[in-house]
């Protein structure tokens, strides 16, 4: 049996039931999930294909799942697209990205290959394509179409990944993470006419200082209202005001020189101050929005039970939009469309440690706007039981937030604390967040900041709770969302 088949027949015998999995995040149906890849628009529907192991929990040998929606919230399960078994991919298929073009929907994306040379054991990373109709996939027999022999002198073949791919008015335009064999990380840019024959183009950005991490994984380069916008995520980062140790999500801004094609960036900054986002892509949808999703997971903090049969999911897609040089998120509105039980509070008085009525869920989509008060602290627990808890804190007197999960019932020894400073002027007015069974996304006066986190308490602890230490009259619009049966 090859490799794909045997796949997809593995998932049909040990798909999870519906139930156990969140409502309306992206899951695989069994196995292991990572990076989004593919993301794109082809034939009138929105494709999300994704880094996937089937096999068991934890990261192996990658395929390509896939996925397919309408509306960006109710989402279609479809066969795995990839799997590792051609001799330039056979140590996996790893990250890409997908574009509708007349060939059909192309996916380009990281082969690996290993090769024992002298006794020693050495890892290729090309770029390879698969052509489909938006349900199989066939690779070209020309692969790898972009290999490491096409970089500069002193570039990485070990470490060349996860190409991006768009179209402009002279062809292609292909980005790919990279770095030096100084160890310098650095996104470099290929171009072609007709999507399948590339050709160097240059250094599109690179680490100017030293302090960015040792590789920017999954590039994408896009225009957003006029200004471009560039996101990686850099590993083994250090601590600082902006970002958190390991693995991060970030966007630079700057100025691209069309001429040289190279991007100087001026500023760069988180994407999510979460304990759990990484490796985020974009696309145009057929409106015009920029959608971005990310994965809701850190690779170095597992909480997951011993005995879930399944790991790791997607952040809700969210709308970009820049406003004095900052990106704003927003989850997708078409979520308003699976709205149901409604409540609602105006100019109530929070003190102390309250309770609402009808307040209360894992799967709902709740504003809490902050009105006029004499407070410094102000926190909302959810996913609570006596037992059991997440919370998130506004210190108004520090001008931190901050998201903990140390009670949410988890058994290992992680992060369980994030503390970030706001990043916008003024107070904290207002808080958004999204909860799906085992997640939270948390949007901070209208986008400005995001905090995303996984949790995995027990289901019946649904209780929600309002906590100031001095007086605070808030708005409260909250709404449940029933999606129906996934497909």
């Amino acid at each position: 049996m090859d490799q794909l088949k045997k796949a997809n027949e593995y998932v049909k015998q040990n798909r999870i039931p519906k139930e156990e999995l969140p409502v309306f995040h992206v899951t695989p149906p069994c196995g292991w999930m990572n990076d989004p890849n593919g993301f794109s628009v082809y034939q009138g529907k929105t494709h999300l294909f994704y880094q996937f192991h089937p096999y068991s929990t934890v990261w192996g040998p990658m395929h390509w799942g896939h996925y397919e929606t309408e509306d960006f919230v109710k989402w279609t399960e479809l066969p795995a697209a990839l799997a590792p078994d051609q001799a330039y991919d056979e140590a996996g298929c790893f990250s890409g990205s997908g574009i509708e073009t007349e060939k059909g929907h192309l996916l380009v994306y990281t082969g690996v290959m290993e090769k024992e040379e002298d006794g020693q054991k050495y890892t290729y990373q090309n770029q390879c394509i698969a052509l489909g109709d938006g349900k199989a996939y066939n690779k070209l027999a020309q692969n790898p179409v972009v290999t490491g022999d096409m970089l500069p002198k002193g570039f990485s073949r070990e470490h060349f990944r996860d190409p991006k791919i768009w179209k402009e008015d002279d062809g292609y335009y292909m980005v790919v993470g990279n770095k030096t064999d100084q160890g310098k990380p650095q996104v470099v840019l290929f171009h072609s006419e007709n999507a399948i024959e590339w050709e160097y183009v240059s250094v599109l950005a690179e680490d100017k200082n030293g302090n960015l991490g040792t590789m920017w994984e999954c590039p994408d380069f896009f225009e957003l209202d006029g200004e471009y916008i560039l996101l990686a995520s850099p590993q083994d980062l250090c601590a600082g005001s902006e970002f958190h140790n390991g693995n991060n999500a970030v966007y630079y801004t700057g100025s691209y020189d069309r001429g040289r094609h190279v991007f100087d960036y001026s500023h760069v900054y988180s994407l999510d101050d979460g304990l759990d986002f990484y490796a985020s892509q974009t696309m145009l949808s057929a409106d015009g929005r920029r959608i971005l999703i990310g994965w809701m997971q850190t690779w170095d903090a597992n909480i997951r039970p011993a005995d879930q049969k399944w790991a790791c999911m997607m952040t809700i897609p969210r709308e970009l939009r820049l406003d004095n040089g900052r990106i704003l998120q927003s989850p997708v509105r078409e979520l308003e469309k699976y709205y149901s039980n409604s409540v609602h509070y105006d100019q109530c008085t929070i003190k102390g440690t309250c309770q609402k009525e009808g307040i209360r869920g894992r799967v709902l989509d709740m504003t809490v706007e902050l009105l006029e008060g004499d407070y410094t602290s102000f926190d909302i627990c959810f996913a609570q039981n006596e037992k059991h808890f997440t919370k998130f804190t506004y210190d108004r007197a520090g001008k931190t937030i901050e998201i903990d999960r140390t009670y949410c019932g988890m058994i290992r020894d992680v992060l369980a604390q994030r503390k970030v400073p706001v990043k916008v002027s003024g107070d904290v007015v207002k808080i958004r967040m999204i909860l799906d069974k085992y997640s939270a996304e948390i949007f901070i006066n209208d986008g400005a900041q995001v905090m995303s986190t996984t949790f995995y308490t027990p289901l019946d602890a649904d209780q929600i709770s309002f906590v100031c230490d001095g007086s605070v009259a808030v708005n409260i619009d909250k709404y449940d969302i029933s999606i129906g049966e996934m497909a």
